[in-house]
């Protein structure tokens, strides 16, 4: 089957689900897209055990769309370009010290904090699981999704300073994920690792994501001025993200990062009144963000129907749920703790919401399905599946129910 065929499957697919969740079920796209998708890829599995259908073609599509790859070397770019251009800069730099802090310092505590946990589970339940595997889980479970975050905060009621802090650490915090799964993996692999070369690595790969991403906003800022044709800025837009997304991955600095420094200048300059009209502009990156994301959500769902779940792992996945939730309230809590003499007391509302609204979505799979095929693959993989099922599907959900209840919740 060639690239093309499965692009259309999944666009048909995704087109198909959408118009049913839009149609009947009227939940939010994204989460909805991805129920939807779920409970049909169960129905799947069933029908194919039962000997109602052949799933082996149906799989070897799921194989051939290579959601990993596809999503950390193709959408996320995209994604992460247009959610940056959504937020406000001077905003953020307002709540820079919370977004440093949660990125930086909540990530790896909550890294450790689910390791350790998870590696006395699986003793508990009777199956193995190294201590290195089981930190390998919490660095790529850890760090935020800011697709996810960013899809959720669209129609919640978060107030504006809470909502800057999640998807502000969500989009920041990426650069901290890959360096501790990088590292992690690395020990995991028999590889020596230094405490310099970890820090190195995290200076070339995060800072040096920084300032590339700050090189392409202002080329592509320079560019963009007193340009009035739509389909100029278009393009221009497009390839400052697949191009410098490339080339970033090529330097050796976080591509991720680039993406959102970059998205952050060039919308900084779309709200300048002396830019000139960027509306269209505004308009195709919103349109490219709602298409993604339910695509992104869609491919979630179908790659379920490839896990193969024992009774044993089936038990630890549903105790990681609420451990990882754990370890986010503790490493929020502390990091809060920590900015007290710079801001103040924070509310323990404020940390539960900075708590649920920490989303884990496709970039915790995609890191997943990226792990070499060993005897604990499946098991990282499973379990990252429950926690961002639960996180899109339950939090998601409930987030504004859970801000009303602790009276946060912003009036429209």
């Amino acid at each position: 089957m060639t690239s093309v065929q499965i692009a259309a499957i999944i666009l048909s697919l995704t087109a198909g689900l959408a118009y049913i969740n839009a149609r009947f079920v009227k939940l939010p796209s994204g989460i909805g897209l991805m129920a939807i998708a779920l409970v049909g890829s169960i129905v799947l599995v069933v029908m194919d055990a039962v000997g109602l259908i052949d799933g082996a073609g149906f799989e070897r599509v799921v194989v051939q769309a290579n959601f990993g790859e596809t999503l950390l070397h193709g959408m996320l770019g995209l994604l992460l370009f247009a959610g940056a251009l959504q937020l406000d800069l001077h905003e953020l730099a307002a709540q820079r010290l919370p977004v440093a802090v949660l990125s930086l310092g909540a990530t790896i505590l909550s890294t450790l904090l689910v390791g350790f946990a998870i590696y006395g589970v699986f003793g508990l339940v009777g199956r193995e699981l190294p201590l290195i595997d089981a930190m390998l889980f919490g660095a790529l479970i850890s760090p935020t999704d800011p697709i996810a975050v960013l899809s959720v905060l669209k129609t919640s009621k978060v107030p504006r300073e809470l909502a800057v802090q999640i998807s502000g650490e969500s989009l920041f915090n990426d650069g901290v994920g890959v360096v501790l799964f990088t590292v992690v993996l690395a020990i995991a692999a028999g590889h020596e690792v230094r405490v310099a070369g970890v820090v190195w690595l995290f200076v070339r790969v995060a800072f040096g994501g920084v300032a590339f991403g700050l090189a392409m906003g202002y080329v592509g800022r320079r560019m963009l001025h007193g340009i009035h044709q739509y389909s100029v800025e278009v393009l221009i837009t497009l390839a400052l993200v697949f191009g410098g997304y490339a080339a970033a991955e090529a330097l050796g600095v976080s591509a991720p990062i680039a993406a959102v420094v970059a998205g952050l200048v060039i919308g900084h300059h779309k709200r300048n009144p002396d830019a000139g009209g960027h509306d269209y502009l505004t308009m195709f990156w919103e349109m490219v963000d709602e298409i993604l994301n339910a695509i992104l959500f869609l491919m979630l769902g179908l790659e379920a129907t490839r896990l193969v779940v024992s009774r044993e792992l089936a038990i630890a996945a549903a105790i990681t749920v609420p451990i990882v939730l754990a370890a986010r309230l503790g490493s929020v809590g502390l990091a809060t703790a920590v900015m007290r003499p710079f801001r103040g007391p924070t509310s323990r509302a404020a940390v539960a919401i900075l708590t649920w609204g920490g989303l884990r979505g496709g970039l915790s799979v995609a890191l997943a399905l990226s792990l070499p095929a060993s005897t604990h693959r499946d098991a990282i993989l499973t379990m990252t599946y429950a926690v961002v099922c639960f996180a899109i599907l339950v939090q998601g959900l409930t987030l504004n129910r859970v801000l009303r209840a602790l009276g946060l919740a912003v009036s429209d």
